[in-house]
């Protein structure tokens, strides 16, 4: 008869090669402590530092976006806020960072709503493939760039000290669960609309039902945001400031946009499964019906780099999403693919697939936005020359990437907070960055004719379900980096 499952002459072999002096040592650290604590390389940890070569003007304070998935906003507002600061003069700030959760997560819904909509009229099976994916976390708390824009473009900004955090917005997990339930509901209910060939008049009232329970109970957990503000402040030389009767989008538009424009900014990505220099998308990802689409201009991962390079020379952060629970020492805020020495501990490694294959086959995907704020290159390389003049940047098309900088670290700001056993900013080895970094966003004026010269392509439909449609902060939402990382 044959053995079921593994058979008791391999299991004996595996056993006996276990059983070795050396991995039973192992064996009694292993089982007493964290194996990636285990695994930490202390010669490679005594090499961290955080010493850069370049730095843009930093902000203060570190934001923390607690148990919440919400890090492409608070990037988003830490990137404009670098300049923001600089121009008012000003010691500290933040935007609210809950403002655009707010408005997110009812443009969303509708977005969603509308979707299960257009999904039913198609014939989509709720168990298919398309829709057991967007049901699976309907109104999950990550986004990406151009879902940003989309908000700030119709919504505006305010400062945080108009209107602050609620406790949701930095413990979203209860807020989450109670729409993920609802918008479920809400499918199963457009599908029987839909079903019985209701009318246009029916189909309208029934989702007006449905986003008025959506903002009743966002708003219960968030508040009300406000409508118009006015905002005092000290700046440097401590003198008094006023802007008076200010709505959100004026805010934006006359304060902020002038400072940093978000629609100057280029999304640059890095996906080695699909061809260089085309333009790509993902079905369904977005965040506003009719709003813009998430587009993607594939680079090689040099490009990213030196384009990330010229924007820090030119004092301006740098808006980016990687996978940041890879090869990660969190205590030390090392992103350094050899901190921790598997070989060593488990005779295995790490390695072993490259990017392509690590998304092809489910080991890696984006899982947080950060923003970059300085970097390191080789002492034989000259920025000055290699990166360009940075007070007065070259056009596009005279702009190009030179190949010889050589970058070796990056810098980068966090949000989630600084404590003693997590810094607010993080260092990023250059090789961790080719491995594990997925986007960047960059000012126009930095990015070469032929770069930009792909936004007029007609882009590459991905559909829902690839890694290039992740929504930064898969691990934030869950609360796993103040637990694990």
């Amino acid at each position: 008869m044959a053995d079921r499952g593994v058979g008791s002459d391999l299991l004996s072999e595996i056993q006996n090669t276990f059983n070795s002096t050396k991995n039973l040592l192992v064996q009694n650290v292993g089982t007493q402590y964290d194996p990636l604590e285990v695994c930490l390389d202390r010669k490679v940890a005594e090499t961290v530092n955080h010493v850069y070569k370049h730095k843009v003007n930093e902000v203060k304070p570190i934001t923390n976006q607690k148990a919440s998935g919400r890090c492409w906003i608070f990037a988003f507002l830490n990137a404009i806020r670098q300049k923001f600061v600089q121009h008012f003069n000003l010691e500290d700030f933040e935007f609210s960072q809950q403002f655009l959760y707010f408005w997110d997560r009812i443009e969303r819904a509708y977005f969603f709503i509308n979707t299960y909509e257009e999904l039913a009229r198609k014939g989509e099976a709720p168990d298919g493939r398309l829709m057991m994916f967007l049901l699976s976390n309907p109104l999950n708390d990550g986004g990406q760039w151009d879902m940003l824009i989309n908000l700030v473009e119709k919504y505006g900004l305010v400062p945080k000290a108009v209107w602050p955090e609620a406790f949701t917005s930095g413990r979203s997990m209860r807020l989450r669960k109670i729409m993920n339930y609802k918008l479920r509901e809400y499918a199963m209910q457009l599908k029987e609309l839909v079903d019985k060939k209701c009318s246009d008049k029916d189909m309208r009232e029934a989702k007006k039902k449905m986003m008025t329970e959506v903002y009743r109970i966002t708003s219960i957990c968030l508040g009300t945001p406000p409508k118009s503000f006015d905002w005092e402040y000290s700046d440097k030389s401590k003198q008094y400031c006023k802007l008076s009767d200010l709505t959100p989008l004026q805010f934006y538009n006359e304060h902020v946009k002038p400072v940093y424009n978000p629609l100057d900014k280029i999304c640059l990505v890095n996906d080695p499964r699909n061809p260089y220099n085309k333009l790509l998308t993902v079905e369904y990802l977005s965040n506003m019906v009719n709003g813009r689409l998430v587009l993607y201009n594939n680079q090689p991962v040099e490009v990213l780099k030196k384009l990330a390079a010229a924007s820090l020379k030119d004092n301006e952060a740098v808006w980016f999403g990687c996978d940041v629970g890879q090869h990660f020492e969190r205590k030390r805020g090392a992103l350094h693919l050899d901190i921790h020495n598997y070989e060593l501990v488990f005779g295995v490694s790490m390695l072993t697939l490259d990017k392509a294959q690590r998304l092809l086959y489910g080991d890696s995907l984006m899982t947080h936005a950060m923003v970059f704020t300085g970097f390191s290159w080789e002492e034989d390389a000259t920025p000055s020359k290699t990166i360009g003049d940075t007070d007065t940047p070259k056009p596009a098309e005279d702009n190009a990437i030179q190949p010889e900088v050589k970058t070796t670290k990056w810098r980068v700001e966090n949000s989630w907070g600084e404590e003693k056993d997590k810094p607010g900013y993080l260092m990023m080895t250059d090789s961790w960055f080719t491995e594990f970094v997925y986007e960047v966003v960059v000012d126009k004026k930095y990015v070469p004719a032929d770069v930009m010269a792909v936004l007029e392509q007609e882009p590459k439909v991905l559909p829902a379900w690839d890694p290039m449609g992740s929504l930064a902060c898969i691990l934030c939402e869950k609360g796993d980096h103040q637990a694990q990382l």
